[in-house]
């Protein structure tokens, strides 16, 4: 981008109607490249008065907060994605090219604070030279000096300065040192009438126009030291480096530290949602224990507190993945992370980033595809959202517990081989799927891998907290809302019409009023509860609905019991084992108690053959394995890729594949004898 010497007068200040004195607040926006602490002076100079939201057309998030510069001024401030030239063909960039532009939809800002990392100027500075020729007051935040000083550097802000002409702060935002000089800064820049990029526009011509020359002559007039021009380096970080890079011993670092993590989201995440669930089961019973029998008692109980039991229970995993993500990316070593992992994944069509997504949907897809806004490319992140749910998450536990304990009676080895073999299948299929994608529907040329090692540091805990708390809420106000009006329309689906008790229920509640044993009454009672609630799911649109869709399932095995569970499970799979549980088992049984498996395993169909032998078994499982039978991931995936159409086409393939290989493992094992 060739820059002018032509000035430019800032964006004008709109009035309100009727002539009134006070005037909008003015807009600056905040740019720098990745990992340069950007988002660490955005919480310093904002804190929690921001609110995350996307650009409008696009699934790129900005955060937009408020702060005071000044007794009597106060400016918004926008954190734009971080990018490392304005030039590149990439979403981030044409999205900041469109603010800096003011185009379409977009509002021009007043003002840009530009951070820069102070150990990488040559490198940022080229993003600084792009910025320069857009003819905004300009700020510059130098960031991390700190980090410079130990590494031998010296620094002179004025010279920088007067080079670039523009002010340069010296700072070392995750101290808070420098905040109040860049407010100064700010109001003065925003109070100039002409931005001075008329020094900056004859150094660049000087040089040819070559960015990159200008910006190595800007650090040679202005940083001493070691390691003057580019990037400073000190031994320990290329020690580490040489260590997390490794082929080898880098994938090693991985495991550890992803195992950690993985164990910290199931261990620490494991209380909160146990409370949740208690929470709202003990709301649950208020409310049935306060309304009248009924419609709305029904409604109240179960379909709407669960359903939001259903979408607050995810929180407690949500907000702790990107806590633990932002420490890990504060940290410096998720960089390192992603460039071991991009040897590995890139085989299959996707980039070293798509790991954390892949790797955190084993826990629950959801978070999952919401960190999949770590990788750059639209192709990629695409590729990688649409095979999340492969992973085989926690919600599929149940399932497998029941169906490798009826397949491997008293055979706990094969059984936990069979346990691992799901894990196995699942990120097979996501990878080699994803490999599909890329060379079909996603085609396009393979960006290499362009990423920046950043300088370790101690990572903020007030930056991972507020980043836990911003997508913490952004699901409760996006997907939360649709998970619970789906949970309510299944609830809907499962409870009507309404079905009136059988006769044989009846009876063992007629038996159950004039026994004079109490144990023996409560027995009753069950199993006339047991018989109402079969009856009511048999009877019900669900219910019914399995009955007529059952010839389509049969080639799979399954009658219409099945097919009446797998139809449910579309809400959630964990629902499976519950639906089992009511229409041949029993309700108040846990599904790994040995008696409630004994009488699922010896449960009939109308022609008195088994439900579950081993070929249907085998095919359940391999279709739990493969099948999107999750709704709230699909309301993810449409939020997430901003198209309905990508949720669809996820439903679609994920059904076909399952439906497919469970085919081919039922009709195989029926062909080798196996019944």
């Amino acid at each position: 981008m060739a820059l002018t010497s032509v000035h430019c007068e800032p964006a004008p200040v709109e009035a309100p109607a009727g002539g009134a004195a006070s005037r909008r607040a003015p807009r600056v926006a905040l740019i720098g490249n990745p990992n340069t602490g950007k988002t660490t002076l955005f919480n310093r100079l904002c804190g929690t008065r921001a609110k995350t939201s996307n650009f409008p057309g696009t699934t790129t998030g900005a955060r937009v907060g408020r702060t005071s510069i000044g007794d009597d001024l106060t400016v918004d401030v926008v954190d734009l994605p971080g990018l490392y030239q304005v030039s590149l063909d990439a979403p981030e960039a044409k999205v900041v090219r469109g603010v800096l532009e003011g185009a379409g939809v977009y509002r021009q800002p007043d003002a840009l604070l530009v951070v820069v990392d102070a150990c990488n100027l040559t490198r940022n500075l080229v993003l600084v030279g792009e910025l320069l020729a857009y003819r905004l007051p300009v700020v510059v935040a130098l960031n991390m000096v700190d980090l410079a000083q130990r590494r031998g550097l010296t620094l002179d802000p004025v010279r920088l300065a007067a080079y670039l002409g523009c002010a340069v702060v010296p700072i070392v935002a995750r101290r808070g040192t420098g905040i109040d000089e860049v407010r100064t800064a700010l109001r003065t820049a925003l109070a100039a009438s002409h931005p001075p990029v008329s020094v900056t526009a004859v150094r660049v011509a000087d040089v040819g126009g070559d960015l990159t020359t200008w910006a190595e002559r800007a650090v040679t007039e202005s940083v001493g030291g070691a390691a003057a021009v580019g990037s400073a380096t000190d031994t320990l970080t290329e020690r580490l480096d040489k260590a997390f890079t490794h082929p080898v011993v880098g994938l090693l670092v991985f495991a550890v530290v992803m195992m950690g993590l993985f164990w910290t989201l199931f261990a620490l995440a494991a209380v909160p949602m146990d409370l949740i669930e208690a929470t709202f089961a003990e709301l649950g019973d208020l409310a049935g224990r306060v309304l009248p029998p009924g419609l709305v008692h029904d409604l109240v109980s179960q379909g709407i507190i669960g359903g939001i039991a259903g979408t607050v229970v995810f929180l407690p995993q949500i907000c702790l993945l990107f806590f633990l993500i932002s420490l890990l990316e504060d940290t410096g070593y998720l960089a390192r992370a992603a460039f071991v992992m991009d040897r590995v994944l890139c085989r299959f069509g996707l980039p070293g980033h798509a790991f954390v997504p892949l790797l955190t949907s084993h826990a629950c897809a959801l978070p999952g595809i919401m960190s999949a806004r770590l990788i750059p490319d639209r192709r990629d992140r695409l590729a990688t959202i649409l095979v999340a749910p492969f992973m085989s998450c926690s919600a599929r536990l149940p399932v497998y517990v029941l169906l490798t304990s009826l397949l491997f009676v008293d055979r706990p080895l094969l059984g936990g081989v069979a346990f691992a073999s799901c894990y196995v299948l699942g990120a097979a299929a996501a990878l080699v799927s994803a490999m599909l994608f890329r060379r079909t529907l996603l085609r396009g040329r393979v960006r290499p891998m362009i990423l920046e090692l950043p300088s370790y540091k101690v990572p903020s805990f007030a930056n991972a907290l507020i980043a836990a708390k911003d997508q913490g809420l952004a699901f409760l106000k996006t997907a939360g809302t649709a998970i619970m009006a789906i949970c309510v329309v299944m609830w809907w689906l499962n409870a009507f019409p309404r079905v009136p008790p059988p006769a044989e229920a009846e009876a063992l509640r007629g038996q159950a009023a004039v026994t004079a044993n109490a144990e023996s009454a409560a027995d009753l009672n069950a199993r006339a509860d047991l018989l109402t609630e079969r009856a009511t799911q048999a009877g019900s649109f669900a219910g019914r609905l399995g009955r007529t869709l059952q010839p389509v399932f049969a080639p799979l095995g399954y009658d219409w019991q099945l097919t009446v569970g797998v139809l449910t499970s579309f809400l959630a799979r964990e629902v499976f084992v519950s639906t089992m549980s009511v229409l041949i088992g029993d309700a108040n049984d846990d599904v790994e108690n040995a008696g409630v498996i004994a009488k699922i395993r010896s449960a009939r169909r109308d022609d008195g053959s088994l439900v579950f032998t081993p070929a249907t078994a085998t095919s359940l499982l391999v279709f739990f394995v493969l099948a999107m039978q999750c709704l709230p991931t699909l309301v993810m995936t449409r939020r997430e890729t901003g198209h309905l159409k990508w949720a669809a086409l996820q439903l679609g393939y994920m059904s076909a594949v399952a439906y497919s290989f469970a085919f081919v493992a039922f009709q195989g094992l029926r062909m080798m004898g196996v019944s």
